[in-house]
This record gives structure tokens, C-alpha cells and sequence, in this order.
């Protein structure tokens, strides 16, 4: 038999999903001991419905099969088309009994273990046997009336059960629950079978090892699978879901004690093991118990207990430091060290405490934002009254008010608000990005507690899910203990919860429990710690290091071989050094530990040290920085870590927020088109409207368009199309003054909010909404039109339409929507405007404007009544309403008169399209990572010049995981094979949305995924979460060498911002959380231009500079100790005094490195941004790779050989005329300076640009030398620091060899180097030297002819996309509109809260 109809309302009105998704039925043979059941197992576990599929299908599979199984119904004959012309059959009539779905079943043809239960529950007494498929026990007394009773109650649920997704509706035992309740007999024999049957199948469901919470939240990997949160229908008024706790008949004392005590127990399928977590609403005492999360977040880097451990891990893994470390241990060895035991650590130490200094100052910023937010203020109930507390005091449980345009401070569970049926509007754009509104309905019992007193009265404690990062998904139960809503349990779902991040719109309070806080809130679960960031020139030098230390190693221990072996054989004439005998392989290590000290700066201990105050001045200098100065907002770039400055200059892809970071998230009404003629807020002096050859060309503007609406020809189409505007929509005024243009409206559509308001320019005002007509000021005169009918926006329809009574008794049904849904419904016999508005669509649609055509036709009342019956009975069917609810909507929307056209701006922030084009062709990839809708964003890509008009979409939006791999496979190999039509090689873009993309990132699909998305120059990903965003940054970053940027806006870019290499975030915004996680804050995308372009470009090119000059330096004058170890046989002799050495590293060539990591431009600026190509070359690692290094490194060997070598044999005789000789001081004072001097000519001519700072650094380090010396030497042996220069400075200054030796050995090594400079720019021209010598010599460029060609193909190319596909676009929250503006009335005074 069909189910009797009152059994389905029951299912629908207690949670089931009745419209977008149908069920599954289970249906039953006439015959009682045979059954007909779906293929598919009955699975024992926790979910809300015990019937489920397995293993799960997406719903799309079961909607294809369904529809399969349909036909072969309909070709057997067991089931009747619908009728759609002008009638309507309602489809719940079916005969379920035929075995509507076609199976052909035998008697045995069903799954094995089919509840998948032990079959041990007869063992253990359970009171029916399910070992076998639906089996019947077998009773030991068959007399057992109740058991049988329990066993066909049991039976006859399967019979009619829907089979749905987990929380999505009722389960068998709900369901029964809900009956039982709705039975007022006594006390039967039914009833107790069904409390009997009720507590067994509990204590199953408690006993069940995973929860279908569980893995609906986890099984997906934490994120929505079908629908986002602007898609989660609002509740249900009827109070679907809850579930009284109704006392057993006889008992007169409240709830009976066990179904109390059910109502307390696990709601998921736990038992008590950790599956959901209890809140005590209103009770601290009560949760404190649990010791939840308190409410305080963090963003910083360090605390006060992990500084020290996290600062030494992130140094030490810095081979550099480690290095130092070990040679500064082993000079406190006694005997070993040939040079002062603190020339090492003590340098050390200072490099690492002005390190911890940096550190800690950018912190400290990060703890001073944190603590900001942290002492934001809420309002909590304390007693019956609120009390100011900080965010951080706010803990689970509380109970807190929050008031419009406010941010929501934890993850609240909503009660009640100021708007009918506890509704409130929330902006979500700082979550998932979208800038549209969302509905958000507390449950009907708790909308009613309208102030303190009342809330005081809320007894109960919620059990919800454990803390997770799913934005979309949210399960729990409400539980009153008494008080005004008595005793019940009430279903929670996504619909009731608000999320920290959030900003409450358009509603004056909400009341609401906090059931997440802190660092358990979703928003946060989103987030990641914040990372330790290395950069690639870093890793690069710390590899290098490890070679640098090989050779060190190498040379030490050739020193300590040569040393042992010269001893051995020559250890009869050394006897007057006492050396002792068999110590041999004692002596050989200490040598190498020697050997090690005196080499030991073959890295340089001051480079570490010099990176980091010349990475800080190069922060300083983007913080100062007036170009990237945003006066609106009066905000200044920042750096907030120098630790990556030079990344900037290396970055090859981009990861982009759009709403916010791209556009402004507002939009405005610009332009119309009616009746042919176009309209415009502003128009140029060039494009003012005139007649050509009788036809209008150009635009009027707005004041010209209020004149018309007066009088002339078209002034009834004028008032027609904003009468549309002002009526057909689904927006709430809300009047903020007494004057009649103070409204505010709410929208859930920013644009229908732009067009509402676009109308109020010609004094078509909105002002007031009742749940059955609204009221509209025309031209000061009110005009009250009753709204029949809504058809509602979806993404499939493209278009919504209402069916109004206007003022004069006549019917029109307005409709707006996309050119090519509303243009194919339009009556070809009143089309004349029709090619002429879409024109103007092209037009505006190059502007990068939102589009939308606008069309009506009038109604007969006989034509409305029976329409009228057909979308009554459609609307209340229990099977595929909302695909009834659209067929029905095509009956009316048909033969409709064109109107015009709107053309919205989704205003971009300034200079976002240039901006994306330079660093387009600066070589860098951008990849738009979006929670918006997919038209949306690929409108805005198209705007803002990520998506050329001439680039070959690639779109996929596949539903399951094989159809994704396919698709992908599929592209992939045309693209590697050069074929097919509708793929150009040459410019592609890669749309994808969050379904497909979760599928995409698995396994064995990413690889394909990224393969695809690396080849094609764009890369849009819509409709996906936090974590999605931050998943793809990973892969990317894993799988591909190269370096990642995220810009963001939102807190729900954080995780995204974090995992990238660097991380910019846009401040100046509402929220501020991404600019403070980020690595760099700007107020504008445009700013993003010159931060990479110049700043990047600048740093990267200056710390490689740096970096190769400091290793060349100290390799110059350090193997000129190995080439004197070879002369004092080994014997670990220093060739210069100890200080000297230190003094060389500290103070005669720090300068020079600071002059050229600071303030060096290999390119100015306006180069820099006039040819971004010059960008590539960090890409690309020009200046800085494992080649330049040794060829550096090489270099430094081949001048410390000549500088040793020759001054050496000039040195040879170094007698004097008075017959003294200067002695080996002398010789090694003057073989350093000979070093220091062509260190510094080196730093002269790697130099660009010169400065005062670069005179003061180079020249000015060798004056400081000859300016030391002479003091040095007299001061230091007085304090008997340095004996070694006593009596040397007449030997050296007197000396002419002293200066031949400084001049001529420094200009020899240059020649070599200055040679090899000029044949790279006159043979092997690099393009930064054609760039140089433009700069130079200030050469005119071209190329801007070039660029008005680009320009015109760039026009016909975007027309030609246009005529495929216009720039439609519309952000709406598809469904449960109409339900909203039923419940509301603004002419009724809203509660005050208090």
C-alpha cells in the first residue's frame, strides 16, 4: 500500500529534506513475509536515520538512478507522466504498492546481515533477531504479544522509511518518538512495545564505534560537499525537529523519568566517550567542569615559555650558527686555539642577541593586535541583566547579546533577535568571502525570549558536536529543563549557529549561547600556527655553508696531515720544541681543531648579523614608503617580519582572495538601457546623448532621465522599468530617520540592494514590506502593490520573478535576470529594443559591469487563478518540489515585453586590473581563491584582467571523485597533444569549483589537478573554504619549486596567508586579522605592483649582492693564512695578530655590504615598473644560484693567490736601509691591507648606484684602516692587548714597499675582474643592461604605439566573448526568500531587547 500521506507530512515537518533531494522509499510487497528493499544494506551505527545506502553515493548518482529506475517504470507502465500544460499532477498519488521503481525482486534477493548488526544480538537476548535479512525471531513463546507488537512496529517503519544523508532528517527511532507522542491512548500494549523497542535500539545506537556526525564531518575532509552556507534552508516554523518530552499517561509528576533522562544522555550515538560535548547554558559553574577552551586567541609567533626553545631551534638550524658555536666551544679549549678564546663566541653571542631583539620586537606588534581584539567588548547575562565583559572573559555557556554591525565574538548558537521569528542577517565576507547577506533563524520555542527577564527563565544545556573546521555543517540538541519552554528536546543545525569572524547586518540585537570559543572556534580550526618562514636565498647559503665547511674541514685537515708528517721527518732538528713522543694521533686532532679556529672565517661570522639589520632597513624602507601611502584609510605599508623581504623579488605565483582584496564589496547602480536609449550616473563631454540619422547615440544622464520619466514618449516604459526595480525583489527596509530616504536595506543580495536603491535616484522609494504587499513612494505618491507570488533566484534559473496586484487591480509578473534567460521568454512580436539593449549589454559588460535584463507582462485573472493552483500544489508536494516549484515558474514566465537592462559595478579597488596585468607580465601566475559564486567570479576575473578575452575557459564542476580525475585527465592530454577545437595552447584559465576541487586535491587526482592548473595562466577557484584555500597552497608549494604569495583580506584568508612563503594581507578593511597574521600589510591590491616589482625586485637583488660579497671577502684574506701555512710548516702560525682578524669582519669591511644591501638599485624604480619583464631574472635566480656563489667563491681563492703569492716575492728581501728587517708583523700588516684594499675596489665596482652612504662605506672603510693603524698599534701594547704591533709603524709607513705592495697588487686583481664585466655587457648582454643603458641615457621608448594596437585588438576580441556570453552576474542566496519576506512587517515596532 502507499503510504497513508499524514505518515509523510509527519517525516517532512520533523527534518526531513523534502525538496531539492528525493527519497529513497522502501517499499513492500503485497505479500507480508516478503519484502522489497533497494540493494543496498541497512547499516548499524548512530546516525539520525538508521536506513541508510551503503556504501554513500553523492546525491547526484542516486538522482541519475532514481531517474533511470523512472523510465523503466514509466516503459512498464507503473507510473504517469506529469502534465505541465496548464495542468499538474500531484506525484505523491503513486501507487507505492506497484513497486513503483521497477525492481523486479525475488523473495531472497536481499543484502546479507542487512542492519550489519552481530549476530550475536540473539545471544544476548535481544528482543528480534537480525543475523538474517530482516528476519523474524523466532520466539521461544510465541504468545509474547508485546515482542510480536515490537516486531511489526519495527517492520512496518522499514516498510515506508525515506533512506537520506545523515542529520538531514528524522531517524526510525525520532520518527517513533514523535508517534508515540501523538498517541493518547493508555497505557497499551503498543505503547509499551514502543518505549520498550525505543530504549533497546538507544542502547544500539550508544554502543555504535563511529558516529555518522563524524563522518559527515570528517569523511569529506572537513568541508561542504553540496551546499554552501548561503544555501542552508531556514528552519521550518513548525518547530520540525524538536522532540517533547511527553510524561508517560498515569504519571502526573512532569516528564517521565526515563525519557528525562534519555534527554540528557548522548544525543549522537555517544556514550559518554567524547562523540559531543555538554553546555549548560547560562551555568559557568556547571561547564567548568569540562575545562573548555577559554576565549583568548592568539596569532603571535612566541609566548613567554617558547620563546627561548623556538628562537634557539630557528637559529641553530642556521649551519652557520651552528659552525660558530662549535668553534667558539673548541677555542675554550686550552692549547688548541692559536688565536684569543673569545674572538668567536663573544661575536657570536652579539649576533644572536640582535637577532632575539628584531624578533621580539615584531612579536611584541603581534601580541598588541591580539590583545586588541582580546579586550573587545560583549555583553553578557549575568542574572537578569548584561554586563560589559571583555572577549577573552566570554567562556561556553554564556549567554550574549550582540547589537548591529558588530562582530560576533565566539561561535554562538542564536535564540532570538530584534527581527520576526527570531531571523537575523549576518556578513560572512570575513569567513568564506561572500558578500551577499545570510538569513540566520533561531529555533521557534527561543524566539520568544525577547529580553533579560525571559532569558533568565532558559533552563537546559546543549549537546553539540565536537569542535571542528567545517564552516557549513553543524549538529546538536537544545535540551529545556523547564522554564517558559518547558520540558523538550529541540534539533539544531547550521541554520541557528553564528560563527566568530561574523559581523551582524541589518538587525538591531540577536541574543545567543556561546558553544565554541578561542582557538575551538571554526574560524580558528581554520587556522594554522604561525609558521617558522625560511627563505630560498637563506636555504640556498645554508647549503652553501655546508660545502664552505667542507673545504674548511679539507683544508684543516691537510694543514694537521702536512704539520704531522713535516714534524715526523724533521723532529731531530726541532728538539727545542720539547715535543712529545707518541701522542701522534693526539697531536693530529688537536691540529685539526687548530686548523679549524684559524680558518674558521671562511664563513663569516658578521654575515648572519649583517643580513638581519640590512633585511630590517630594507623593512624600514617599505614602511616609509609614500607611493604605497593610503591617505582614505590613513595607512602605510608595513613590513611586519624582515625576515623575508627578498622572497619579494622571487615570487612566481600569486594566491588571491577577491571580495576585498579585489573589489570594495560595494556595489552601485551606474547604468540602465530602456527602451533603446542608455542612461548613465555620470557621463563624459564625448559620450553625451545626440541624434545621428534619427537614431539616439551616446548616453543621457540621470538628471535628463528624471525629465523624460516626466514627459515624453517614453516615459511609461520609464516609469514600468523602475516600478520593476522598486517592487520585484526580496529586500526589508528599514527606515533609520524620519526623512524618507534615511532606509536602510537589508538585502541578501547586494544587487538587489544596489537596485532598490537605484531606484530611490528617480524617487521610486521602498519603504515599507507586510508579509503580503509591500508599499513604494512614487514620486512622493504612496503606492501599495500586493506580492502574490515569488519565484526565487536559483542558479539554474538565473532569474527570479514576482507575481504582483498592482494599486489600479491589474496583475503583472516582473522578472529579472541574465540576457539569455530572459531574451529566449520574450514575445517576438515586442521585441523592437531587443538588439539595440543588447548592445548596450556588450557595452557595459566591457566596462566590466554586472548585467541584468529586465522584462513583465500583464496577467489575466483567469490565467492567475489557474496558474495560482498549480504553484499551490507544487509548492506543497513532498517529492522534488523546488524542481516542481520551477517547472510551474516556466509556465507563467513566458511571452514577457523587454524592458532594459541594469548595469551594477562590483567596484574594484583602484587599479586592480593594471596591477594584475604588469605582474601578469612580470612572469607571475594569479590563482583567485574564492568562497564567491563561480558567475561572480568569473565576472570579476574578467574585470580586473585576470581572464583575457581571449583565453579558453576551462570549467569544471563534477560531482564526484572519478568524474573529476576524468575531466582533468581528459584537458590535460588534449593540451599535451595539441588537440581540440575548444582549446587555445597558447591562453587558458582554469575555473573549478569547491566540490570538484575537494575531489581534486586527493591523492591520486592532485598531481593531474596541478599539472592542468600550472599550464594555464589563471587558475579561479569558487565556492571553497578556508582550508581548501590553504590545501591548494600547500600542494603547490610541496610539489613545485617555486615561490608563493597569499594576499587576503579576511580572517578567512589566515590559513591561506600562512602556508604560502609570503604572506600580504589587506588592511585598511573591516577585518584586520589577515593583515596582522600576514608577513606584509598594504591598505590596496595596487599597492601589490610596486611591493613585488620594485621592493622585491630591490631586496632580492641587494641581499644576493650582500650575501656573495661577504663570503667573497673573508675567503680573500682567510686562505692567505692556508698559502702561510705551507711557509711555517704547518704549524698553525697566524700570518696576522688575532685582533686584526676580528677587527677586519667587524669594522674595515662591515660598511661596505650595509652600503650595498641598503642602498644599492641595480634598476630605479620607474624601470622597475615600466618593464616588469626585469622581474623574471628573481624567478629565475640570476643573481643569486649555487653557480654564482662559487664563482664568487673561486674569484676570492684566485685574488687571496696573487695577493699572497706576489707580495710575498716582492717582500722576499725585506731588508731595510739601516739593515733591520720589518719581521713577519710587518709583512703580514702589509699583506692585509694589500687584502683589504682590493676588498673594497671589489665593492666599487660590483656598486650601481653611489650614494654619500657608499663614499662613507668604501673609501671611507680604507681611510678608517690608515687611521687605526698608527693609533692602534702605539695604544694596544701599552695595555698589553696586542704586543705583536709594538714598534712596527715606522717599518710600515716608511716602508715604499708597503705602498707599492697596497696599490699595485689591488689594481692587478681587478683587471681580471673588471675584464670579465665588460665583455658580459658587450657580448653577453643580459636585459637589465639594454634596461641600464635606457635609463642612463634616458632613450625614448615606443612602445606605447604598440600599446594602442594591443588596445584595439584587446576591444574586438572582448566583443567577440561577449556575444557568447555576456557579463551577468548575480549574488543571491538561492531559496528561502520568500519565507522571510512573509514574516516580516516593518510597520510593527521591534523589540528593544530590555
Amino acid at each position: 500500500m502507499a503510504p497513508p500521506k499524514q505518515d509523510h507530512y509527519l517525516m517532512s515537518a520533523y527534518g526531513g529534506d523534502d525538496e531539492a533531494e528525493e527519497h529513497l522509499v522502501l517499499s513492500a510487497n503485497t505479500d507480508s513475509t516478503q519484502h522489497s528493499y533497494l540493494n543496498s544494506p541497512v547499516v548499524d551505527d548512530d546516525s539520525v536515520s538508521v536506513h541508510q545506502a551503503q556504501p554513500r553515493r553523492p546525491a547526484h548518482q542516486l538522482s541519475l538512478r532514481r531517474a533511470a529506475e523512472r523510465n523503466e517504470a514509466r516503459a512498464a507502465g507503473l507510473h504517469a507522466e506529469p502534465l505541465y500544460d496548464y495542468e499538474y499532477e500531484d506525484h505523491n498519488q503513486n501507487d507505492y504498492a506497484s513497486n513503483a521503481y521497477g525492481y523486479d525482486e525475488g523473495p531472497n534477493n536481499y543484502a546479507s546481515n542487512a542492519y550489519g548488526y552481530d549476530d550475536n544480538y540473539r545471544d544476548q537476548g535481544s528482543f528480534t533477531s537480525l543475523s538474517k535479512p530482516y528476519g523474524r525471531r523466532e520466539y521461544a513463546d510465541d504468545t509474547d504479544e508485546q515482542y510480536r507488537i515490537m516486531e511489526k512496529l519495527d517492520d512496518s517503519h522499514r516498510d515506508r522509511e525515506y533512506v537520506s544523508q545523515p542529520s538531514r532528517g528524522p531517524s526510525m527511532y525520532q520518527r517513533m518518538r514523535l508517534m508515540d507522542e501523538g498517541d493518547d491512548e493508555g497505557d497499551t500494549p503498543l505503547r509499551r512495545a514502543s518505549l520498550l523497542l525505543r530504549r533497546q535500539l538507544s542502547k544500539r545506537r550508544s554502543g555504535a564505534p563511529d558516529g555518522a556526525m563524524r563522518r559527515s564531518l570528517l569523511g569529506n575532509g572537513g568541508s561542504s560537499e553540496s551546499y554552501g552556507e548561503g544555501n542552508i534552508p531556514l528552519q521550518e516554523l513548525s518547530g520540525g525537529g524538536d522532540r517533547h518530552l511527553a510524561p508517560v499517561p498515569g504519571d502526573t509528576g512532569g516528564p517521565e523519568p526515563e525519557l528525562a533522562a534519555q534527554a540528557a544522555a548522548p544525543a549522537f550515538g555517544a556514550d559518554g566517550g567524547g562523540s559531543f560535548r555538554t553546555v549548560h547554558i547560562g551555568n559557568r559553574e556547571s561547564n567548568a567542569q569540562y575545562k573548555y577552551k577559554h576565549n583568548k586567541v592568539s596569532t603571535a609567533k612566541y609566548n613567554f615559555l617558547t620563546f627561548l626553545p623556538k628562537f634557539l631551534f630557528e637559529q641553530f638550524s642556521k649551519y652557520a650558527n651552528v659552525f660558530f658555536l662549535f668553534t667558539g666551544c673548541i677555542q675554550q679549549i686550552s692549547g688548541v686555539s692559536p688565536t684569543s678564546r673569545w674572538t668567536t663566541i663573544v661575536p657570536l653571542a652579539v649576533v644572536l642577541a640582535a637577532t632575539a631583539a628584531k624578533e621580539l620586537a615584531e612579536d611584541i606588534k603581534r601580541h598588541k593586535s591580539d590583545s586588541e581584539m582580546n579586550k573587545s567588548t560583549a555583553r553578557v547575562l549575568v542574572g537578569s541583566a548584561f554586563e560589559q565583559r571583555a572577549w577573552r572573559d566570554v567562556v561556553v555557556g554564556d549567554i550574549v547579546r550582540v547589537e548591529n554591525r558588530e562582530a560576533i565574538p565566539a561561535d554562538l548558537v542564536l535564540l532570538s533577535s530584534s527581527e520576526p521569528e527570531g531571523m537575523c542577517y549576518i556578513e560572512t565576507s570575513n569567513l568564506d568571502g561572500e558578500t551577499n547577506l545570510k538569513v540566520k533563524q533561531g529555533l521557534p520555542e527561543t524566539a520568544a525570549l525577547l529580553t533579560p527577564a525571559d532569558l533568565a527563565t532558559l533552563h537546559g544545556h546543549l549537546k553539540t558536536e565536537l569542535p571542528n573546521d567545517s564552516l557549513y555543517t553543524f549538529e546538536g540538541t537544545l535540551v529545556s529543563e523547564g522554564g517558559r519552554i518547558g520540558y523538550r528536546e529541540m534539533a539544531l543545525d547550521p541554520t541557528q549557529v553564528l560563527l566568530r569572524g561574523a559581523i551582524l547586518r541589518n538587525t538591531d540585537w540577536i541574543y545567543a549561547v556561546a558553544v565554541f570559543t578561542g582557538h575551538e572556534t571554526k574560524l580558528m580550526r581554520n587556522a594554522s600556527a604561525a609558521p617558522i618562514k625560511r627563505t630560498s636565498v637563506e636555504k640556498t647559503t645554508n647549503r652553501q655553508i655546508i660545502f664552505l665547511f667542507a673545504i674548511l674541514l679539507l683544508l684543516a685537515v691537510l694543514s694537521a696531515l702536512g704539520s704531522q708528517i713535516l714534524t715526523s721527518r724533521n723532529r731531530d732538528q726541532l728538539s727545542y720544541l720539547m715535543l712529545p713522543e707518541g701522542e701522534g694521533a693526539k697531536t693530529f686532532v688537536k691540529n685539526i681543531l687548530t686548523f679549524i679556529i684559524l680558518y674558521n672565517n671562511l664563513i663569516p661570522i658578521s654575515l648572519i648579523v649583517t643580513m638581519e639589520v640590512v633585511k630590517f632597513q630594507q623593512a624600514q624602507l617599505i614602511n616609509a614608503d609614500m607611493d604605497m601611502y593610503d591617505e582614505t584609510s590613513d595607512t602605510a605599508a608595513l613590513a611586519r617580519t624582515s625576515s623575508l623581504v627578498e622572497e619579494l623579488g622571487q615570487v612566481e605565483y600569486i594566491f588571491s582572495d577577491k571580495t576585498g582584496t579585489l573589489t570594495c564589496n560595494i556595489m552601485e547602480f551606474r547604468q540602465c538601457s530602456i527602451d533603446g536609449a542608455m542612461y548613465s550616473d555620470v557621463v563624459e563631454a564625448s559620450k553625451r546623448a545626440r541624434v545621428v540619422d534619427g537614431a539616439i547615440v551616446g548616453q543621457y544622464d540621470f538628471t535628463q532621465l528624471r525629465e523624460h520619466m516626466r514627459g515624453s514618449e517614453r516615459a511609461a516604459q520609464l516609469c514600468e522599468f523602475f516600478q520593476l526595480l522598486a517592487t520585484c525583489h526580496t529586500v526589508i527596509p528599514e527606515q533609520r530617520g524620519s526623512e524618507l530616504q534615511d532606509i536602510e536595506y537589508q538585502a541578501a543580495s547586494p544587487d538587489e540592494g544596489a537596485l532598490v536603491k537605484g531606484a530611490t535616484l528617480v524617487d521610486y522609494v521602498f519603504h515599507t514590506r507586510r508579509p503580503r504587499s509591500i508599499t513604494v513612494s512614487v514620486m512622493g505618491v504612496d503606492k501599495e502593490f500586493e506580492v502574490l507570488n515569488i519565484n526565487e533566484f536559483n542558479s539554474t534559473r538565473k532569474r527570479m520573478s514576482a507575481v504582483l496586484r498592482c494599486p489600479d487591480g491589474s496583475i503583472k509578473l516582473y522578472c529579472k535576470g541574465a540576457d539569455t534567460v530572459i531574451i529566449e521568454r520574450l514575445d517576438e512580436t515586442r521585441g523592437a529594443s531587443v538588439q539595440v539593449t543588447l548592445r548596450h549589454l556588450e557595452e557595459y559588460a566591457t566596462e566590466g559591469l554586472r548585467t541584468l535584463c529586465l522584462a513583465m507582462r500583464d496577467i489575466s485573472e483567469d490565467e492567475y487563478r489557474t496558474w495560482n493552483a498549480m504553484h499551490a500544489k507544487a509548492s506543497t508536494t513532498l517529492t522534488n518540489r523546488q524542481q516542481e516549484l520551477d517547472r510551474v515558474a516556466e509556465l507563467i514566465e513566458r511571452d514577457m515585453v523587454l524592458l532594459g537592462a541594469t548595469a551594477i559595478e562590483d567596484k574594484l579597488q583602484d587599479g586592480v586590473p593594471q596591477t594584475i596585468y604588469t605582474l601578469a607580465q612580470a612572469g607571475i601566475k594569479i590563482w583567485v581563491l574564492t568562497g564567491d559564486r563561480q558567475e561572480t567570479a568569473i565576472n570579476i576575473g574578467y574585470s580586473c584582467k585576470l581572464i583575457q578575452e581571449d583565453f579558453s575557459l576551462i570549467i569544471c564542476n563534477e560531482s564526484t571523485h572519478w568524474e573529476t580525475k576524468e575531466f582533468l585527465q581528459k584537458k590535460l592530454d588534449a593540451i599535451r597533444e595539441g588537440r581540440g577545437s575548444n582549446i587555445d595552447l597558447e591562453s587558458l584559465a582554469l575555473i573549478i569549483d569547491g566540490r570538484s576541487l575537494d575531489f581534486a586535491l586527493e591523492k591520486d587526482v592532485e598531481v593531474l589537478f596541478l599539472e592542468l592548473a600550472t599550464l594555464c595562466r589563471a587558475v579561479i577557484c569558487c565556492r571553497v573554504s578556508p582550508l581548501q584555500k590553504a590545501l591548494v597552497v600547500k600542494l603547490v608549494k610541496r610539489r613545485r619549486k617555486a615561490i608563493l604569495l597569499a594576499i587576503g583580506d579576511g580572517a578567512n584568508d589566515v590559513s591561506m596567508i600562512q602556508a604560502a612563503h609570503v604572506g600580504v594581507g589587506i588592511s585598511g578593511q573591516e577585518g584586520l586579522q589577515a593583515a596582522r597574521s600576514a608577513d606584509f600589510a598594504i591598505a590596496q591590491f595596487r599597492y601589490l605592483r610596486k611591493l613585488l616589482l620594485v621592493h622585491g625586485a630591490w631586496s632580492y637583488h641587494r641581499l644576493s649582492k650582500m650575501i656573495l660579497f661577504s663570503f667573497y671577502k673573508n675567503i680573500t684574506l682567510y686562505i692567505t693564512q692556508f698559502w702561510f701555512a705551507i711557509f711555517n710548516v704547518f704549524s698553525g702560525q697566524t700570518v696576522y695578530e688575532s685582533w686584526s682578524i676580528t677587527f677586519y669582519t667587524v669594522f674595515f669591511t662591515v660598511m661596505p655590504p650595509f652600503a650595498i644591501g641598503v642602498f644599492d638599485q641595480f634598476l630605479n624604480a620607474r624601470s622597475l615598473d615600466r618593464y616588469p619583464e626585469m622581474y623574471k631574472m628573481g624567478q629565475k635566480g640570476v643573481f643569486f644560484n649555487v653557480r654564482s656563489f662559487w664563482g664568487w667563491a673561486v674569484n676570492a681563492f684566485y685574488h687571496s693567490l696573487i695577493l699572497f703569492f706576489l707580495g710575498t716575492a716582492l717582500l722576499f728581501d725585506d731588508a731595510e736601509s739601516d739593515g733591520m728587517v720589518g719581521g713577519q708583523w710587518v709583512y703580514g700588516v702589509i699583506i692585509y691591507t694589500a687584502v683589504l684594499t682590493t676588498v673594497l675596489l671589489k665593492a666599487a665596482l660590483i656598486t650601481n648606484m653611489w650614494t654619500k652612504w657608499t663614499v662613507l662605506a668604501i673609501p671611507g672603510s680604507l681611510i678608517l684602516w690608515f687611521a687605526f693603524l698608527p693609533i692602534y698599534s702605539i695604544v694596544a701594547p701599552k695595555f698589553r692587548t696586542s704586543t705583536e704591533y709594538e714598534g712596527i709603524l715606522g717599518h710600515i709607513y716608511a716602508n715604499p714597499r708597503f705602498w707599492l705592495i697596497s696599490a699595485l697588487l689591488p689594481v692587478l686583481c681587478m683587471v681580471r675582474d673588471y675584464g670579465y664585466k665588460f665583455l658580459k655587457r658587450m657580448y653577453f648582454t643580459k636585459p637589465y643592461h639594454i634596461v641600464q643603458e635606457i635609463q642612463k641615457f634616458n632613450i625614448p621608448d615606443y612602445r606605447p604605439r604598440m600599446e594602442r594596437f594591443k588596445k584595439a585588438v584587446h576591444k574586438a576580441r572582448l566583443l567577440q566573448r561577449l556575444r557568447r556570453t555576456r557579463g551577468y552576474a548575480f549574488s543571491q542566496t538561492e531559496g528561502g526568500q520568500e519565507k522571510v519576506i512573509r514574516a516580516y512587517d516593518t510597520t510593527m515596532q521591534k523589540p528593544s531587547g530590555y
